[in-house]
């Protein structure tokens, strides 16, 4: 088979190898961007665009039912799912339609829809749906091929109907009772969406705490609002076989021995895993981890001569913001000054329940560790006036200060929409700009920024290992 030659071939198109396929390509390089599915990868597809879509719809479900809390009559609240999926459909279709054709505008750019993998070093086997298949290779490939829902090991699990964080977005029907496995950022939006949409909600959680990287007091919260909204909390639990059950129902056998739950649909939120093997990377002398991630150094070149790799499959924090900012440092590396390193840099990252946590830098805890001098600023969200006029004042806001150069070190925001004013902390990380001057500042009143004068004129106390 004879071998096409390109200057580059990026594998995948997601939110990093679109636009390095397309820089690579404006700037004169014959390129291949290779598709496995559909152009814009995870977030677009299956992440970050539908889910938040419908969360969006979710939360107009809540307030619907709050009308009366606000003075507004309204009827018996119902939730059409089919039509919520709809509109998922149709945006993710638009954002994903117009990536697409953006793609195929580009001189220089050729999109193949088909499976790669790798035959040699800078060698691949490119075998589209219809089972024909094309050699190509270049000097410079970038692997961007993403990551999947991974199935956790539970006795029996094969002989019931489960959902992932894929599926679940294609029901129709608002499931009776929805059993989450999982109690992270996944289990938790989900699981707060479909209560809201009018499923009774079960979480179980190995741990004995959600999201057991963040501190105990932002977990607490979470908790305590999640228990408010009406989930079944079930901490330090898991589940260790499923069964089918009468009239369709699934049977979920907790660890700690009690009765099963009776369930009519499972939803396994329990981590993902990278879509590496089926790459052969050990064919083009590519090195994987333990957990089947693509090794990478700051530059993000891999253990091969010319080959990269970028987002999640390389593990890491899995945002399309990191993917993005991945794509970057490869722009400036590969066509530009070059120097470009995933050194020190921030990663911030919103939980999309509702209230929403946004969180930057160090935790309380992991300053406590690292020996800093620092100082913890807190603020329960009940405290924030234009929290109280929206009439969602659960919560905190908390940021983690450096007691020598009063600059900030991290925060987390767990409040109505605590992503945005997360973003002004990083702003503030990144200006290197102190809690005096934001202190004194003069915000526009009423509005959420408004409360950092107060956060930071409480009183700290010591920051503190838990």
């Amino acid at each position: 088979m004879a071998c096409e030659r390109y200057d580059a071939i990026v594998i995948g198109a997601g939110q990093g190898g679109v636009p390095l396929a397309r820089a690579l390509a404006e700037a004169g390089r014959r390129t291949l961007l290779i598709e496995s599915t559909h152009v814009g990868g995870t977030c677009i597809n299956e992440g970050c665009t539908p889910t938040k879509t419908m969360v969006a719809s979710a939360r107009v479900a809540y307030l619907a039912r709050r009308g009366a809390d606000y003075g507004v009559r309204t009827g018996p609240i119902a939730v059409d799912l089919a039509r919520v999926r709809q509109r998922k459909r149709d945006i993710v279709a638009s954002f994903r339609g117009g990536s697409e054709r953006r793609l195929q505008a580009t001189a220089n750019l050729t999109l193949l829809y088909a499976t790669a993998r790798f035959t040699a070093p800078r060698t691949l086997l490119a075998t589209a749906a219809d089972g024909t298949s094309r050699a190509v290779t270049a000097d410079c490939i970038v692997i961007n091929t993403g990551g999947r829902p991974v199935q956790p090991a539970i006795d029996g699990i094969d002989a019931v109907p489960t959902l992932d964080s894929t599926s679940i977005m294609e029901l129709d029907a608002v499931p009776a009772h929805l059993l989450v496995v999982g109690g992270g950022y996944i289990g938790l939006e989900f699981g707060q969406m479909m209560h809201r949409f009018g499923s009774r909600v079960t979480v179980t959680q190995r741990a004995a705490t959600l999201l057991p990287r963040e501190d105990a007091d932002i977990c607490q919260a979470i908790a305590a609002l999640l228990r408010q909204d009406g989930l079944d909390l079930r901490l330090g639990e898991e589940i260790v076989r499923l069964a089918p059950g009468p009239n369709g129902a699934i049977l979920a056998s907790p660890s700690s021995g009690g009765a099963p739950l009776s369930v009519s649909h499972v939803l396994l939120a329990a981590g993902r895993a990278p879509n590496s093997d089926a790459l052969d990377c050990a064919a083009a002398g590519i090195q994987l981890d333990r957990n089947g991630y693509i090794a990478v150094d700051e530059h993000l070149a891999t253990s091969a001569d010319g080959v990269y790799a970028i987002g999640d499959v390389k593990g890491g924090p899995a945002f399309t913001h990191i993917s993005y900012d991945d794509f970057r440092i490869l722009r400036t590396n590969l066509l530009g000054a070059g120097g470009a390193t995933t050194r020190a840099r921030m990663v911030p990252y919103t939980l999309f329940i509702d209230p929403q946590l946004g969180r930057i830098g160090m935790t309380e805890r992991e300053a406590a560790a690292a020996g800093s001098a620092a100082d913890v600023y807190s603020m329960p969200m009940d405290y924030v006036a234009r929290a109280l006029e929206m009439d969602e004042s659960r919560g905190l806001m908390k940021a983690i200060v450096d007691r020598a150069s009063g600059e900030i070190l991290g925060a987390a925001v767990l409040g109505i929409e605590g992503g945005e004013i997360m973003a002004m902390f990083e702003m503030a990380m990144l200006g290197r700009v102190t809690i005096e001057r934001i202190r004194d500042a003069t915000f526009a009143h009423p509005t959420l920024a408004e409360a950092l004068n107060n956060l930071f004129a409480s009183p700290p106390r010591p920051a503190a290992a838990e």
